[in-house]
């Protein structure tokens, strides 16, 4: 119950004015007045609605509240000067039910006066002592920058990454009001804060948000949401650009990003007016959201702190305040019953099937070991489909491509049937060749049924539903051997990386780094890896475990990726270990940002594998063109040192022998660590199987004089070795 308090309320509606002043009430009394307002539609409504509905939103009386809610008028300013007042609006503002229940109107207001809510509560305030403290709060007066941001929200922002900059200055500002439910992340980099966003969408499934100045700073953003448009993530990019009637005059920063990001975007805008603001950051959002891809605002600096009105002022008649919704529209997306039993006779009919599972997947690890174990098929997985099911599964190979496993290429050489599960995977040379295997697609976007194979069926839908409604379809194929013919062949891969995950020599490998790390990490991690040689270790060594998050850039494949990934997973699940699994050369581009993490506390691991090389690049140029290496070098850094001088701690790893007790200690320190393991160079992530020009690629570049030649012939030979004996 309330303490009785003084105040004065003055609202304003649409049609007039009218005065109210409230004496010293207890919340009984309070109550009762307030109901004898609402019989007054005409003055009292939208004040009744607002206190009595915070009165029992904050007595824990939902069901009452939203009853007065149900009447609320979505136009009312409210000015108060009475400190007792305001903490009592606040008290109601700040109920996560009312937040939701009152009108869009309304629930924006109310949380202007939350914000303004810090005052203690008072058992006698009077006006002659707080009228001067306090200032006159008129909520109705939003700017665009206000409405960009309560509508973001609104869709589930909570989280914006970015780096300020004159040209978003009046967003700026908007966070800085609006912080308490909006939480900024300053970066070091812009590119940063987009592979943050991207990473924030992969392991929430939410939109993620970044925010950049004009010109440079959003031309900054470009690789990242690259990235999150090539494998189908959600991000909003926020921009600022130069004064709207200054545009195209060869001004500072003269850059038209709307047109920049044209090629990048499912939804791209320039914002009109500070009017235009609500209905653009609303179909911004529901379209990145609904198309799983990259959205962009980009927002002249002048229209951020324009006022918007209810009318006048640059509005049009048609576009009438507060016409969008944020109700997001899900769709189920079930296949028919007619492709179902197609799809259930091409796979009933397959003798040796297999499954290649990818990132569309990931939420159907149950359904997709039903259907291995129905149809006797091994699972083999695209790099994104790494946790579609965990390592130690008795139906996976484990990875495909020049990064998989030996048993994942033989089922894909041998199978007659192909099932393919939310994957687009780009490299077809690992697939069944066209005519040799009957397929079966299923895919949220009808557009990639087909795409990488010629199949008979596409089952358009969410892979783990699509499952359940195939699964009563399928027989169970009673001829085992194709499962079983998979399940040896990983048995003896699996000793393979084991052997090659407990050599002990000097310079230490990059296997046994993965390998120790890999047997370390808790059921729950989030694993993020960079591109490069790094990902073959991380696909081979370090697996996939039933609860954990793997992921890496896919089609994009990028580098530089792992530190913001690992950052944006941390801010999503501070409970979670948070792993970046980076080489020398990706960590180096944007090695800044490990200091966001130093700022923010975020108790981040970052694997450094140091090779001091380009190492994907250099055995391409070898084995893809014959060539020597050639400006793959890079200049060594001590990684650990540099944590330190970050304010972090930083480990160093030279022997294989050390391996696993730093690992131990590096995983139990507080805060954000670096582990710099310093690995051989020349040791090559071999494909599963070499080809004949593969070897006479290798073997000429050798002729030409790659450099470290000698040492590399001895590495292989060692590899192959330790393979037969």
């Amino acid at each position: 119950m309330y303490s009785p308090f003084s105040a004065l309320l003055e609202f304003e509606m649409l049609h007039g004015v009218s005065h109210v002043d409230l004496g010293p009430l207890d919340a009984r009394l309070f109550q009762r007045s307030v109901q004898q307002l609402s019989r007054r539609p005409d003055e009292g409504m939208p004040l009744a609605v607002f206190l009595v509905a915070g009165l029992f939103a904050h007595e824990n009386d939902p069901c009452r509240a939203r009853a007065f809610a149900k009447h609320c008028l979505t136009r009312v300013t409210v000015k108060i000067t009475s400190a007792a007042t305001l903490h009592f609006f606040a008290k109601g503002a700040q109920s996560g039910m009312l937040r939701h229940e009152l009108g869009r109107g309304c629930r924006s207001d109310c949380h202007r006066v939350a914000n303004y809510g810090r005052c203690p509560a008072a058992e006698s305030i009077s006006l002659a002592e707080t009228s001067a403290a306090l200032p006159s709060l008129d909520v109705m007066s939003r700017t665009a920058s206000d409405v960009l941001i309560e509508t973001i929200h609104a869709w589930g922002v909570d989280v914006v990454f970015g780096l300020p900059g004159d040209g978003i200055n009046g967003i700026m500002e908007a966070l800085r009001k609006h912080q308490d439910r909006v939480r900024f992340v300053q970066v070091r980099h812009e590119e940063s804060a987009a592979f943050m966003a991207c990473g924030y969408a992969k392991h929430t499934g939410r939109l993620g948000c970044c925010l950049a100045t004009s010109g440079p700073g959003g031309i900054h953003l470009l690789n990242g949401l690259y990235d999150a448009k090539l494998d189908g993530q959600p991000v909003l990019a926020i921009t600022g650009m130069q004064f709207h009637d200054l545009a195209e005059t060869r001004s500072q920063q003269d850059v038209e990003l709307d047109k920049l990001f044209m090629d990048v975007c499912v939804y791209n805008a320039r914002c009109m007016g500070p009017e235009h603001v609500e209905n653009i950051a609303e179909l911004a959002c529901r379209t990145a959201l609904s198309y799983r891809g990259v959205s962009h605002l980009c927002i002249p600096v002048n229209f951020q702190e324009g006022e918007v009105k209810s009318k006048g002022n640059g509005r049009s008649e048609r576009n009438v305040p507060n016409h969008v919704s944020d109700v997001q529209a899900d769709s189920a997306r079930l296949p028919c019953e007619a492709d179902l039993r197609r799809a259930a006779e091409v796979l009933n009919s397959g003798k040796r099937v297999v499954i290649l599972a990818g990132r569309g997947a990931l939420r159907a690890t149950d359904e997709l070991e039903a259907t291995a174990e129905r149809l006797g098929a091994p699972i083999v997985k695209a790099l994104l489909g790494k946790a579609a099911v965990p390592d130690d599964s008795p139906y996976t190979t484990g990875s495909i491509g020049l990064l998989g496993t030996r048993p994942s290429q033989e089922a894909m050489e041998d199978c007659d049937t192909l099932l393919m599960v939310g994957s687009s995977f780009p490299y077809i040379e690992f697939l069944p060749k066209p005519g040799q295997a009957r397929g079966v697609q299923i895919e949220l976007d009808p557009a990639r049924v087909g795409l990488r194979y010629p199949v008979e069926v596409g089952l358009v839908g969410d892979s783990r539903r699509a499952l359940q409604a195939l699964l009563p379809f399928l027989k169970r194929n009673g001829k085992r051997s194709f499962l079983a013919q998979a399940q040896s062949g990983m048995q003896d891969w699996n000793k393979l990386m084991e052997k090659q995950a407990t050599a002990r020599t000097i310079p230490m490998k990059p296997q046994v780094v993965a390998s120790e790390l890999g047997k370390r990490l808790p059921a729950n991690a989030i694993v993020n890896c960079d591109s490069g040689t790094i990902a073959t270790w991380w696909a081979r060594h370090i697996p996939a475990r039933r609860g954990q998050m793997h992921t890496v850039s896919g089609n994009l494949a990028t580098m530089a990726c792992g530190l913001p990934y690992a950052i944006a997973a941390q801010i999503a699940h501070p409970d979670r270990m948070c792993v970046a699994f980076v080489g020398d050369g990706g960590f180096t581009m944007l090695m800044g940002d490990f200091v966001t993490a130093v700022r923010y506390r975020l108790p981040i691991k970052v694997v450094v594998m140091k090779n001091n090389s380009l190492g994907q690049i250099k055995w391409e140029q070898m084995v893809f063109l014959g060539n020597p290496e050639y400006g793959c070098d890079l200049t060594p850094i001590d990684f650990a040192a540099f944590a330190r001088a970050c304010g972090a701690n930083g480990f160093t790893i030279q022997e294989a022998d050390q391996c696993g007790d730093i690992i131990d200690e590096a995983l139990r320190t507080e805060g954000p660590v670096v582990i710099e393991a310093v690995v051989d160079p020349n040791e090559p992530p071999m494909p599963p199987k070499i080809t004949a020009r593969q070897a006479a690629h290798f073997a000429e570049s050798l002729a030409k004089g790659t450099p470290d030649r000698k040492r590399i012939i001895e590495d292989i030979l060692e590899d192959k070795i330790r393979e037969l004996v």
